[in-house]
């Protein structure tokens, strides 16, 4: 838990800097011991909420070790390592990447065609795969009565079509089931609509949030919740989300990998042009096995090194 605060407070602080320099003529961040370095010589990395943990807490470990450009590559200037890293959805990643925003964006959703057509000479990193899963509230009766859900009952509940445990299974209370899904910037909300919905309207009485750690907490905090939930996230919490089966499927590192789980999806990283020469060594950190091993930790597949 005490890991889960540093990383959240460090998320914080990372996009309050940001959110502070845009605002200013000469935006200017605070580097080691003092020293100010331009935003210009700073690295902007935003999108993906499921995957800003895993690079803010990479950038910590990047800036802690070597401090300064130089230490890691001897060509470069003895600058101090600056690394912003903000949320918004892959939604904001993509556009903000493609505006200028941001130098590398998050994405956990595949990079559409029209997309790729406005990074021609842009390149795409995939860090590792995440996977939605049908979770409730660990205590929710539906663990132990009815733990596996067929794809369609899982689209009839997100319509609103099931509106009631009880409409589920008649062994279930009478209580309407608490709908909570990702906001539409969310590449979550896209995978989902594509896997599981396919473009069947998801009801409007379903409760948006805006991160996939607010949709996760929505789901513990209320017994009669269910949304998809970041398999990385669960992960993550132990014991305090109840996950479904899905087609007789449970989503686990092997089922996901193989593919036999179908509510599977990417974690990108994104760039509008070639990467200049710290992006690159920030991004190959990341491909590394120092990177790859947080991206396991923090409960998600890693991509292969």
């Amino acid at each position: 838990m005490g890991r889960n605060k540093f990383l959240a407070l460090f998320l914080v602080i990372m996009t309050l800097f940001l959110l502070a320099g845009c605002g200013q003529n000469e935006p200017q961040a605070t580097g080691q011991a003092g020293d100010t370095v331009s935003q210009r010589q700073s690295i902007k990395v935003g999108g993906s909420s499921t995957l800003a943990p895993v690079i803010a807490q990479c950038a910590n470990d990047f800036t802690e070790e070597y401090k300064t450009w130089n230490k890691v590559d001897a060509e470069l200037p003895e600058e101090p390592i600056v690394i912003f890293v903000s949320t918004g959805g892959s939604g904001f990643g993509v556009n903000s990447t493609l505006d200028g925003t941001v130098d590398i964006g998050m994405a956990s959703r595949e990079i559409k065609d029209e997309e790729k057509e406005k990074m021609p000479e842009g390149k795409i990193f995939k860090l590792g795969s995440d996977a939605l899963t049908i979770s409730v509230h660990p205590q929710n009766r539906v663990m132990q009565i009815k733990p596996d859900l067929t794809t369609d009952e899982v689209r009839r509940i997100f319509a609103g079509e099931i509106k009631t445990w009880k409409e589920l299974d008649a062994q279930l209370p009478d209580n309407p089931i608490v709908l909570a899904i990702r906001d539409l910037g969310g590449g979550a909300s896209q995978i989902f609509d594509e896997l599981v919905m396919k473009g069947t309207p998801v009801s409007k009485e379903a409760i948006q949030l805006p991160s996939m750690g607010a949709l996760a907490g929505k789901v513990m905090e209320n017994q009669n919740a269910m949304g998809y939930v970041s398999f990385g996230l669960v992960k993550q919490n132990e014991g305090q989300l109840g996950v479904l089966k899905v087609d007789g499927v449970t989503p686990t590192l092997a089922t996901i990998s193989s593919g036999e789980y179908k509510i599977a999806r990417p974690l990108l990283l994104i760039t509008k042009d070639t990467p200049n020469a710290q992006e690159q060594l920030f991004i190959n950190y990341l491909l590394s096995e120092k990177g790859l091993k947080v991206v396991e930790e923090m409960g998600f597949i890693p991509a292969a090194d």
